[in-house]
């Protein structure tokens, strides 16, 4: 399944993929005694374009080359590894990992079963407090083609399995960050694309970090929609997930901890790195509103200061983000049916009732 570095989100076709990548892809050809020829006509790239060092393709020619590719050589590594990646063996890693609870058992057994099939890498998949990485461990000379190679290598397994992990709880996946053991490249606002998020070059492992969260969310695809994704598409593209079914609980903490900012709707779009808009539409989906979060979070944080603290029913209004103490007491006496006073008195003696 091969990389897709751009989205086509406009009627003209974006040319964003670097050539780079098609040079990768047309050198593992005469390592199995054979041409490229064929795929790059079909891809529509002529031999004189490929050797042009700043040039770009579309993503829909990255489909075509890479996929044909693939099929042609019968390997999937397109010749990174010390031995063949037949074609299908992605599929089958996806179908090996279908019946998880949930995505983290699911990347779990994707990273054992990837090292079965070819033990030039190690995947491993780890949890550091509220961060959850997917790292590479080059286990043999990836490089030993050429650098581009192994930088091809890379990127095209850890952008798999991030398209795999999105497309397996049909949700967006944000990256806290990614990061490449080789030099920042030519093309270094290609890998902006492919990695929406901060990346860092020179360091010690390919790797991609993101919230742990999503670990625990439950896979919502079946061996139906699996053959139909392995059937009508190669690249597993991240880019198309608008939705993100952590929404809701970043909400709330965009809210907790930046009362201040998150005040006004754009406030907590811009927190978020949506638009507006973006925001009500995939609350919608969610079965959520922000009007109804805002309350949720305002009436966890004034509970939490009647009963933890001595703070005036005034200072505890304005904490909660109420602009006077009356409107406060109109909303607090219906989220909880008694007045913050009452709740208080309530609190501090379990014995008088409500």
């Amino acid at each position: 399944m091969p990389v897709r570095p751009a989205p086509e989100t406009t009627s003209q076709p974006i040319a964003a993929t670097p050539m780079a990548f098609a040079r990768v892809i047309a050198a593992a050809y005469p390592l199995y005694g054979q041409s490229p020829a064929n795929a790059l006509k079909l891809a529509q790239i002529t031999p004189a374009k490929l050797q042009q060092p700043e040039a770009r393709i579309t993503a829909r020619q990255m489909e075509v080359l890479s996929g044909t590719a693939m099929q042609e050589l019968d390997d999937e590594a397109l010749g990174a590894f010390s031995r063949r990646l037949p074609w299908g063996s992605y599929g089958m890693l996806a179908r090996a990992s279908l019946s998880a609870p949930d995505l983290g058992v699911a990347l779990k057994r994707w990273c054992r079963h990837h090292g079965l099939l070819a033990d030039d890498i190690r995947l491993r998949l780890v949890t550091t407090g509220d961060s959850a990485a997917i790292s590479i461990e080059e286990r043999s000379d990836l490089g030993r083609h050429g650098d581009a190679t192994r930088a091809f290598c890379l990127v095209h397994v850890l952008r798999n399995i991030h398209g795999l992990a999105c497309w397996y709880i049909d949700s967006r996946i944000p990256l806290q960050g990614a990061r490449f053991p080789f030099a920042a490249p030519p093309h270094t606002d290609a890998y902006a694309l492919i990695f929406p998020g901060p990346l860092q070059f020179d360091a010690a492992q390919a790797a991609i970090r993101f919230d742990a969260r999503y670990l625990a969310l439950p896979l919502r695809r079946d061996e139906k929609a699996l053959t139909h994704m392995l059937q009508r598409a190669l690249p597993l593209t991240v880019l198309q997930y608008r939705r993100d079914r952590l929404l809701v609980q970043q909400v709330r903490q965009a809210l907790a901890a930046y009362p201040e900012q998150a005040h006004r709707v754009d406030g907590i779009a811009a927190l978020l790195n949506i638009s507006a808009r973006t925001l009500h539409r995939q609350l919608k989906e969610e079965g959520a509103s922000l009007q109804a979060l805002k309350d949720e979070v305002r009436f966890e944080r004034a509970s939490d200061l009647l009963n933890r603290s001595d703070k005036p029913v005034k200072q505890v209004a304005a904490a909660a983000g109420f602009r006077n103490e009356k409107s406060f007491t109109r909303a607090f006496r219906a989220w909880a049916g008694a007045s913050p006073g009452a709740f208080r008195k309530r609190v501090q003696d379990p014995a008088i009732g409500l």
